[in-house]
């Protein structure tokens, strides 16, 4: 199955029915791997995640020694309708800029992919047309949704080994709440953060914009898709895109924050597993992403109080799983070292 055969789709219904049949872990490389690591100069489960992180890799890649030749980061640009009731600290046209920023190499990300090793490029998804404003209406109709999710998929490279999801969008941790609480239940209080900075009166309006969107698409709170083109974003479309390419082409995937993890919470919500394949790469300080980490069941890889999204985090936790495979493949057995096994 190619990722080409996801898309065009010409409906939420006919998604779901090309989704039955995704890839499954190999159990049979994990095993392999699982085998090596046994044999491997130090005493079994000493690296601890790490050695977690190498079995996670054997199984998705299918061989028991995964190397990661290519890494890919993506961020996805959007902007947000529901920024027209003052949610936001800073004017969409940030959003322009820092797309701008992204391709000259100036952002954080930018740095971050060269120090991890993994190539990074910005896909900006009609950023003079913003979504609906949730509070008012759907955010995207369901063409909108589907049309920007064959865009995050169609940006997937097939020869990546790893893939790091991240977005940028001034208005889009407020979308990330409403799909947070839409999905998961809660109060907005539990869902909605400072983002990029608000203060207290911003965090009021946030906090009713959740709020009132949530209880105006309420009847669609048990569809993952349904709620995805409710409230979300075009990045939040095309994360969703790609994490389904990803998975078709086996390519594990690194989550970033809060806001990327929600719009791939939509996901899970389709019972079809097709997050088995991602890992969170950290737990951001906005507050709501500890919460929504605990309910998809995700274990992030580092804990260091990032909230700047742009797929930072994931860049970051590339290292880790450098490292993790690093020690797998290259450490002598205790055969080969000449020491001796207990």
């Amino acid at each position: 199955m190619m990722a080409e055969s996801l898309f065009p789709v010409v409906s939420f219904e006919a998604l779901r029915a090309r989704l039955a049949c995704l890839p499954a872990f190999d159990e049979k490389a994990a095993d392999a791997a699982r085998a090596r690591q046994m044999q491997l100069t130090k005493p079994p489960g000493s690296l601890g995640r790490l050695e977690e992180v190498a079995l996670f890799m054997a199984g998705w890649r299918s061989v028991a020694c995964p190397r990661i030749g290519k890494a890919q980061g993506l961020v996805f640009a959007g902007n947000h309708g529901v920024c027209a009731k003052g949610v936001n600290p800073y004017p969409q046209e940030v959003t322009v800029q820092m797309v701008e920023n992204f391709k000259a190499g100036g952002a954080a990300i930018n740095q971050l992919c060269r120090a991890s090793g993994a190539d990074l490029a910005v896909v900006a998804l009609e950023l003079e047309r913003p979504t609906g404003d949730f509070t008012e209406t759907e955010a995207m109709s369901e063409a909108e949704v589907l049309a920007a999710m064959a865009k995050g998929a169609e940006a997937v490279d097939p020869a990546a080994d790893i893939l790091l999801l991240g977005e940028m969008g001034i208005g889009n941790s407020t979308v990330a709440a409403a799909l947070a609480m839409a999905l998961f239940g809660g109060a907005a209080t539990d869902w909605a953060g400072p983002g990029t900075g608000s203060d207290k009166a911003g965090m009021s309006r946030k906090i009713l914009a959740v709020e009132t969107g949530v209880a105006r698409h309420r009847a669609v709170r048990e569809d993952g898709l349904a709620v995805l083109a409710a409230f979300g974003g075009r990045e939040q479309a095309a994360i969703c895109g790609a994490i389904l390419a990803a998975r078709i082409y086996r390519i594990p995937v690194l989550l970033d924050g809060f806001i990327c993890t929600a719009a791939a919470a939509v996901l899970e919500k389709l019972g079809v597993g097709a997050l088995a394949h991602c890992l969170a790469g950290h737990v951001s300080a906005e507050p709501g992403h500890g919460r929504l980490l605990d309910a998809l069941g995700k274990t992030p890889l580092l804990a260091l109080g990032m909230r700047l999204g742009e797929g930072s985090g994931a860049a970051v936790a590339l290292g880790v799983v450098r490292a993790a495979l690093e020690a797998h493949n290259g450490m002598s057995t205790f055969a080969e070292a000449g020491v001796s096994d207990a």
